[in-house]
């Protein structure tokens, strides 16, 4: 089972950016008041419970944290969208979906390297 954590402030952002350094990192961000959000939720929630990957899953209630939310858009350099799920290794995005591409079958190929990394600065 993967591990999970919700991301309210800065510095949480800021030790999981730090913890991308040691591990993939699973970033989730989540709209309470939507229902495309809330079925990609249930697929992220799919993924922790069936995963064996030593991963971490964060995630961002965008409402709630907004400040955190549109910290991730500066940090990271990836337009905001919700939901939306970002696969994070060395403080770098490498993979990306949002709305119904947030699956529980996509975040476990992008980890295992079989979705195309992407380089979001080109």
């Amino acid at each position: 089972m993967a591990e999970f954590k919700e991301i309210t402030c800065s510095q949480e952002l800021g030790e999981i950016l730090d913890e991308s350094c040691q591990r993939k990192i699973i970033l989730f961000k989540h709209s309470t008041t939507c229902s495309i959000s809330a079925h990609a939720w249930q697929e992220v929630q799919a993924f922790i419970r069936e995963s064996s990957a030593e991963v971490l899953v964060a995630m961002i209630k965008v409402i709630e944290s907004r400040p955190v939310s549109n910290q991730v858009t500066e940090d990271l350099g990836v337009k905001h969208q919700s939901p939306q799920v970002l696969l994070l290794s060395e403080r770098k995005v490498l993979w990306q979906a949002s709305h119904q591409s947030v699956t529980q079958n996509k975040i476990k190929q992008a980890l295992a390297g079989e979705i195309s990394p992407f380089n979001l600065s080109s």
